[in-house]
């Protein structure tokens, strides 16, 4: 049998994380170099973001919405604690176990850099913005076109709970696979070519179910 490589797992890690926040309503940037320029003009990689999210107000529908009948799935996690006209941005540390962050994650430079692809949305200066998740990882303000934007890291990996800075990677299991089951007729004419969302939904076709074992 081929050899698996901690490398490839966490590939997969990612992936579930990103399906997650995709079917949650939340645009994504996957395994994101931010590199550094040194003074002798050479560039060097500071460190790896595994997921970046971000997610404009508003439900998140499967099925259209227009037409005579049409029935509109709406697809939520309470985990994400998402607010009414809030923004969510996310910039995420994804794990094969423990969800804990590295200390790369919250460099002024790394985050500043993630956060100037979205800088428009902010009415706060960006600086304050970084300096806040340094000190708290999380921060809210006002955004620029009115309503709020919360900003804030994330640890995906196993946790005993989830919280606004960690959430746990077997509840994200379960909430993608009952997706699946709730709402199959929604999903299955939807091909995944994703191995995370792929193996779940073929899980689900063969008739399995996935819940946790109870805790002792």
């Amino acid at each position: 049998m081929p050899e698996t490589h901690p490398e490839d797992l966490l590939e997969i890690a990612v992936n579930l994380v990103e399906t997650y926040l995709r079917l949650t309503g939340y645009f994504t940037l996957s395994e994101f170099e931010v590199q550094r320029r040194e003074q002798d003009g050479t560039y060097t990689t500071v460190t790896d973001i595994d997921i970046m999210g971000i997610r404009m107000p508003g439900a998140t529908v499967v099925g259209d919405p227009h037409g005579v009948g049409a029935d509109v799935i709406v697809l939520d996690d309470p985990v994400l604690g998402l607010a009414d006209g809030a923004i969510d941005v996310i910039i995420g540390e994804v794990k094969q176990g423990e969800a804990v962050l590295n200390p790369g994650i919250k460099d002024h430079g790394v985050l500043h850099s993630m956060l100037r692809r979205v800088e428009w949305l902010y009415d706060d200066p960006l600086p304050r913005v970084v300096t806040a998740l340094q000190r708290n990882l999380v921060h809210e303000s006002s955004s620029r076109g009115g309503g709020t934007i919360r900003t804030r890291i994330v640890a995906f990996g196993r946790a005993d709970r989830s919280t606004v800075n960690v959430i746990d990677t077997a509840h994200i299991v379960e909430t993608v696979a009952g997706f699946f089951s709730e709402y199959e007729a929604a999903f299955r004419p939807l091909r995944f070519s994703e191995p995370a969302p792929a193996f779940l939904n073929l899980l689900h076709k063969m008739g399995y179910t996935l819940s946790r074992p109870p805790k002792d």
